[in-house]
């Protein structure tokens, strides 16, 4: 039987290494570069760009976490490999802010220097082995995608938004795509031998990241007041409550102690690559919408729909994430983002009348109720019985 000196053994494989949360430590950065982005261009154009952007940042951080559910972390050329690619992803995350202007080849040339480093060191690394012939496939879609990507940096600026779009389509259907590419080959999901709680562990982790750059973003925008207000005290209260059941809802089941589920490889997929991505993206919104609320004393359609649009993005990650893993949806998930659409109806309508701290207080209120259902029916339901009652928070 053929060994490889890189791979993970052992019974404490499911571990996330030392170097692994070294390397989540520059995403801290980027996520806080990716608020600042859409702040500073709060409109239709700028989120569509924040989330360009935010979909190639996950992206390389998603295809390291699962390259890493292979590699041994306590190789010192997997440490090294480690180190290169956080080198490139904060290359990445400075370029950010510019990204749609002079910084477009610094961030794409980290990207795609990133997106060719991996597959190449795991060719490498598992030559001879299934593994090997899976990411030769992988490396062959990354390439098509970096096409769009070097075009979109290369030609003027106007083309670079929808070009950047067809290379995040790309690099997102390739899994789905099972990386087939006709006359040469595919990489189907039941030839990935992947560990469900090693990639667990790993979301888990870089969603704690984002919730952690909230607080940085609301404590700075506190100090910048210069005097802590009576309302502003209270706008932090509801701003930290808003960030603490967030936490409360993702960690009722998606937690340590969480059994059960569908670990395949393509289910994985789903509730990892695709599903995070979406309560990851929904954690950033939640953060701008209390950065925007506690420097702004009055309503704008720019603050109301990035309140909402926090919670609700984060709970079509937990839905995508429950029929991914469990065949079910959560009937409470439902009521809560219909809840939450007549709120922002309610705030359009009457925005001119509406304090902020109200509609704080009423997104706050769904989200907690919603956060409590989630811890009491998961401790009556461990085993996940009925997930269609469940407020599921993964």
């Amino acid at each position: 039987m053929t060994t490889f000196p890189l791979a993970r053994t052992g019974h404490r494989r499911s571990e996330a290494g030392p170097v692994e949360l070294f390397f989540d430590l520059v995403y801290v950065f980027a996520i806080i570069q990716l608020s600042h982005l859409l702040i500073e261009h709060l409109s239709w154009e700028g989120a569509a760009q924040t989330i360009v952007v935010f979909a190639a940042v996950w992206w390389g951080w998603n295809y390291t976490a699962w390259a890493m559910n292979w590699l041994d972390p306590s190789r010192t050329l997997v440490q090294l490999l480690s180190g290169v690619l956080m080198l490139a992803a904060l290359g990445m995350s400075i370029a950010i802010p510019s990204a749609f202007g002079d910084g477009a080849w610094l961030f794409v040339g980290c990207y795609v220097f990133m997106g060719i480093l991996r597959p190449v060191f795991m060719m490498i690394a598992y030559r001879g082995h299934q593994l090997a012939a899976n990411y030769r496939m992988l490396l062959l879609w990354t390439l098509m995608a970096g096409i769009f990507w070097v075009l979109g940096a290369a030609l003027p600026l106007e083309w670079r938004l929808g070009l950047w779009l067809i290379a995040v389509l790309i690099d997102y259907a390739a899994p789905l795509a099972h990386y087939r590419i006709p006359g040469i080959g595919a990489a189907p999901m039941d030839q990935w031998d992947t560990d469900a709680e090693h990639l667990a562990e790993r979301n888990r982790l870089v969603f704690i990241i984002a919730l952690g750059e909230s607080i940085l973003l609301m404590g700075g925008s506190i100090v910048a007041q210069g005097q802590l207000t009576a309302s502003l005290a209270l706008s932090m209260l509801v701003g930290f409550a808003s960030l603490f059941v967030l936490w409360w809802n993702y960690f009722a089941l998606a937690g340590p102690d969480t059994q059960g589920g569908d670990s395949s490889t393509g289910a994985l997929r789903s509730a990892y690559a695709y599903a995070h991505a979406f309560m990851v993206l929904g954690a950033i919104l939640v953060a701008v919408s209390i950065e925007l609320r506690l420097s702004h004393d009055h309503l704008t359609p720019a603050i109301v729909l990035v309140t909402a649009a926090g919670p609700l993005v984060y709970l079509a990650g937990n839905l995508l994430f429950l029929r991914s893993r469990f065949g079910r949806l959560a009937r409470s998930r439902f009521i809560a983002a219909a809840v939450l659409v007549g709120i922002t109806i309610a705030a359009m309508l009457l925005i001119d009348h509406l304090p902020v701290i109200a509609l704080s207080a009423a997104v706050l209120a769904v989200t907690a109720i919603l956060a409590a259902h989630t811890a009491y029916t998961t401790s009556k339901q461990p085993a996940l019985d009925d997930c269609d009652d469940l407020a599921t928070s993964t």
